[in-house]
């Protein structure tokens, strides 16, 4: 039987995507392992899956990249706290390493020190990441300002003008520490952004084409298929039976980033509208205010019960949140706050399934009118659902991890 590792970053946002896949495995005779978050501990062995917790250590370090005042200071802040969790889920991978002697291992793209400790020990490995990683391809703009592809010479101009000032500026700040943590493990210094995030032989991304830009250069180690919407199972709640007409679902993330501003413009400017507003906030309800009769706050709602009754989903651009929706061929609506939140909202123009609003903008009036407009998108909702349908899923993932395994361990 083989024995498979699967590690996550402490995130609810990055954990729920990586489920199907070990499902997938699980169920084709593999024995999977999961280090993650504590509290989902019990979720987690109720499927069926060993697992154990993460050092409590790693989600001490606070996420701050949404203080950040641009999107280059707000990568720069990742990248600073993914180093500094990483020397921590380094050694927590090495632990979980030698007690599970596995045959093939799977890293959450954010555990910077896990991926070193994975190369290092030299086994089949793979990176798993639930957004598009900031990998630079032909005719796509560098990540981080959510810029809209431009075709033509202007495009390269703009592209090869802005790229150095965002990707090239965290490079030259963070490769001092990103090889640090290589050191650590006898591991070559890396040279830029691109050759540290295609350094696994395979990487699965949980995306495809109309949402994510073609890209025909990334070639057969990077992997996309398409969205992995896994919510845990739960019950209905008694109170959606009694909903009236459609509802905008209104999300936020799960790791805390100061967005409670959109739940509040939401339920002001949609206190008339012909919807039930449904707001979701993980991270804890805090600084809302009145809630109008046609509105309900929550801390946590599994949206796929919501989702079955919702017309528009208003997201702060977390990738999970607004893929469960357009896998439901459900049009979006996007503020992003930060993260990789911008490149989300201008992957949702790109595929015309619904619009973004820039925070700074962000108004009841202007939302109200950004949701109208995002109700008109249902037709490129439903392209967008149907390739994440066709970039084959779990399956196609569970496939591709099986075929790094030599014939002897398959």
């Amino acid at each position: 039987m083989t024995r498979i590792l699967a590690y996550t970053s402490p995130a609810i946002g990055h954990l729920f995507p990586m489920i199907p896949i070990l499902l997938e495995l699980r169920d084709r005779g593999h024995e999977v392992h999961v280090r993650t978050l504590p509290e989902q501990l019990d979720l987690v062995r109720g499927l069926g899956l060993p697992a154990e917790a993460i050092d409590p250590g790693i989600r001490a370090l606070p996420a701050d990249d949404y203080s950040g005042k641009n999107p280059k200071e707000a990568l720069d802040r990742a990248a600073a706290l993914f180093c500094a969790r990483g020397e921590l889920d380094g050694p927590d991978l090495d632990r979980a390493l030698r007690d599970v002697c596995p045959d093939l291992v799977l890293v959450d793209t954010n555990s910077w020190g896990a991926c070193d400790a994975a190369e290092a020990w030299g086994g089949p490995w793979t990176i798993f990441s639930p957004y598009t990683p900031a990998i630079s391809s032909a005719g796509t703009p560098p990540f981080g300002p959510g810029l809209l592809p431009m075709r033509g010479p202007l495009g390269r101009l703009r592209d090869a003008a802005v790229r150095p000032l965002v990707i090239g500026a965290v490079e030259k700040s963070m490769k001092p520490r990103m090889n640090a943590l290589r050191a650590h493990y006898g591991l070559a210094p890396v040279g830029s952004a691109d050759e540290y995030f295609r350094r696994a032989p395979l990487m699965l991304v949980t995306t495809s084409e109309p949402f994510e830009y073609p890209h025909p250069d990334w070639g057969d180690g990077i992997r996309m298929v398409g969205a992995l919407p896994w919510e845990p199972p739960t019950a209905r709640s008694g109170w959606l039976d009694d909903l009236d007409g459609p509802v905008v679902l209104v999300t936020t993330s799960s790791e805390y980033q100061a967005d409670e501003a959109l739940v509040r413009a939401a339920l002001e400017a949609l206190e008339d509208e012909p919807y039930t507003v449904i707001a979701t906030m993980p991270a804890g309800v805090n600084h809302i205010g009145e809630v109008p009769r046609n509105a309900r706050v929550e801390e946590f709602v599994p949206h796929g019960h919501v989702l079955d009754q919702t017309a528009v989903a208003v997201t702060h651009g977390g990738m999970g949140a607004t893929q469960k929706a357009l896998a439901r061929g459900i049009p979006v609506c996007v503020v992003p706050f930060g993260r990789d939140q911008l490149e989300v909202a201008a992957r949702v123009v790109h595929a015309d399934a619904g619009s973004r609003l820039a925070v700074k903008k962000l108004s009841p009036s202007a939302l109200r009118d950004a949701v109208r407009t995002a109700a008109t998108k249902q037709a490129g909702a439903a392209r967008v659902a149907a390739g994440f349908a066709a970039a084959g899923g779990a399956p196609a993932g569970a496939d591709a991890m099986e075929a790094l395994l030599t014939p002897a361990r398959h």
